[in-house]
């Protein structure tokens, strides 16, 4: 490189790129680039608040500030789209959720560390601070750190009652061990806590039902159960989903899940969701939801299954609906509302769609991982 070039965005992997297609690391839109590799930072280059930033994987954009960091979310978005010839929508203005506000996290353990894999490593980053997740969850890191010697996998979740606590990899196989785990739990304040040693999880401390409330609805929760990262970024795509269906008043509700959606929507909902668990869930949770326990993948709803609904909600798992899509397209269902965390399946889907006749009309872009290169999105199909 002979002269000084400009970042003008940022790639997928949260690189900066130069209009030459050089790709330089930690840097922003806007920073210089000088001819001996020295970046001098832009406007949007902000000092990043982590001592671990940029050793932790959980994050990869905390040196962006929110509106090139809202920028990366559109672009990534209209980038998937234009790869397949879909006509880009208005992408509206993300929603970012706040720090410290992700109330779910895979962590790991070894050695008395616990903390996030360094980037592309199976390192270990022992977490001295954290600022994606709630306090309740990083309170749980340096007591972990000590109750664990051996490797092993960390999942919490926030729950209405308190941290749900997973731990993978372990054995817990003699009276004085589950005592020791028992007491752990009552000294951190748990709402459950549950050993996978390779054969399924097992609660060995759950005191009374573990819940989680959705649109004012407490659903029994599931070990393993999948919810939204942030709260605030699940009202943010209610709100959008809410927006796509209008005023409709039967709704299908795919990959229903625990009732994200379902439970949110003034309609009569039909639901379908495969896995078990969080069927019978919500099926208990009451609200006169119809749930029918049903594989999408390998028995999607027909046309005629779809055609006597109003509107139809979909958020499928990051492979995406491509079982299913085939028969949204064909189907005269007037609007679509189609939530999705991996822009590339979304794209790949909506071509689908909108070969079928119908149109993209906006997309709402949600930023629940924040300062990572995960995307999230809610889109209205109407035709």
């Amino acid at each position: 490189m002979s002269e000084t070039e400009t970042i003008q965005r940022l790639a997928a992997r949260g690189e900066g790129v130069t209009a030459g297609g050089r790709f330089v690391p930690l840097t922003a839109p806007g920073d210089l680039v000088a001819p001996d590799g020295m970046v001098i930072p832009g406007p949007h280059h902000q000092p990043p608040p982590c001592r671990h930033f940029p050793e932790c994987g959980g994050c990869q954009l905390q040196h962006v500030d929110d509106a090139a960091y809202s920028d990366f979310l559109k672009e990534r978005i209209a980038a998937a789209l234009i790869a397949q010839g879909v006509p880009t929508p208005e992408i509206l203005d993300p929603h970012l959720s706040p720090p410290r506000s992700r109330r779910r996290a895979a962590l790991k353990a070894a050695g008395g560390s616990a903390g996030f894999n360094a980037q592309a490593s199976h390192r270990i980053v022992d977490m001295r601070e954290c600022h994606i997740l709630r306090p309740e969850l990083f309170a749980l890191v340096a007591p972990l750190r000590r109750l664990l010697t051996g490797r092993a996998g960390i999942v919490m979740t926030l729950a209405d009652q308190g941290v749900d606590l997973l731990l993978e990899g372990i054995r817990v196989d003699c009276l004085e061990a589950t005592e020791a785990m028992i007491a752990f739990a009552q000294a951190n304040g748990l709402a459950r806590l549950a050993i996978d040693d390779g054969y399924g999880a097992q609660a060995l401390w759950e005191p009374e039902p573990v819940t989680v409330t959705l649109s004012g609805v407490a659903v029994a929760m599931p070990q393993g159960a999948f919810l939204q990262a942030t709260a605030d970024g699940e009202a943010a795509l209610v709100a959008a989903v809410r927006a796509a269906v209008g005023e409709a008043g039967l709704i299908a509700d795919l990959f229903a899940g625990l009732g994200t959606f379902a439970l949110a929507l003034a309609a009569k909902v039909y639901a379908a969701e495969g896995a078990r668990d969080a069927a019978l869930a919500l099926k208990t949770a009451g609200r006169g939801i119809f749930v029918d326990h049903r594989d999408l993948f390998r028995r999607p709803l027909e046309v005629g299954e779809l055609n006597r609904f109003e509107a139809i909600v979909i958020d499928p798992p990051r492979a995406g609906a491509r079982e299913q899509a085939p028969a949204l397209a064909a189907c005269d269902v007037p609007r679509i509302a189609f939530v999705s965390c991996n822009p590339n399946t979304f794209a790949r889907d909506a071509k689908t769609l909108i070969d079928g006749g119908y149109r993209l009309d906006w997309i709402k872009p949600v930023g629940q991982f924040r300062w990572s290169t995960h995307v999230e999105l809610a889109a209205c199909f109407s035709r």
